[in-house]
Order: C-alpha cells, then structure tokens, then sequence
C-alpha cells in the first residue's frame, strides 16, 4: 500500500502553530492549489487543501511562513473523523506533512542577499587550497 502527496500552492494564512499536552508542536495552515484546468468560464480554479505539520517542521513553518507563500509540500493524505457539536460525525480530510520546501525566498530578510546564483554567469574567484583535490 502507497499513500503519498505531493502538492505545489500558496498558503492562504500565517497558519497557526499550537502544542499538544505532551510538548509536540502542530503547525495548520491552508494550501491553495491550483486546478491543472479551466472551467467553462475560462477561469482557474483552486483547491483548498488543509495540512498539518508537526514537532520541529512545525516549528520552522510557523517561523517562515506567512500568507501567500508558495511552498512545496510532500506527506500523506488522512481522513480522520470527530462528533460535531449536534452529535453528527463529521470527516476531515487533510494532508499530514513529511517535508515542506519554501519555494521562494522571505523578502524580509533580502531574499537576494540569500541567493547563492545571484551573481550567475559571472567568474568565480577560487583559491587552489579551496578544492578538496
């Protein structure tokens, strides 16, 4: 058996990071993932994906992440389920993550000073006691 996903989409809050009784860190958040088509008004539409995020990832999400970031999210799909308030059993489904990548740089910390190809296509000065051969 096989359960994985592996989504692309910007989040749609700052998120919100909580901790359990036992002292693990659980970070929610929203992801808007686009449709790969149009509907029939020529207009994209998104999916609204929740996903769960915990101990240290949770931690360093909730540090980084803010509304509208684009990120990259691997982990796997639950469905678990809790009695509402009227006594009905209700479905959640949502994404629990294994591995979240920050797809563009945080323009609060100069996202350019943070770029290793900033300087691309120019020479690179490399002293000979730097190589490793």
């Amino acid at each position: 058996m096989y359960n994985r996903a592996i989504l692309i989409g910007r989040t749609t809050s700052d998120g919100e990071l909580k901790y359990t009784p036992q002292g693990n860190a659980v970070y929610t958040v929203t992801l808007a993932v686009d449709r790969s088509f149009k509907n029939a008004y020529g207009e994209r539409e998104a999916d609204f994906i929740p996903i769960v995020v915990w101990r240290k990832l949770a931690e360093t999400c909730a540090n980084y992440l803010r509304r509208g970031k684009l990120v990259a999210v691997d982990g796997r799909i639950q469905v678990r389920h809790y009695e509402n308030s009227e006594g009905k059993r209700s479905y959640v489904t949502e994404i629990v993550a294994d591995n979240v990548r920050f797809l563009e740089p945080n323009k609060q910390s100069g996202g350019a000073q943070n770029d290793p190809f900033v300087d691309d296509g120019k020479p690179i000065e490399i002293d000979d006691s730097d190589l490793p051969f």
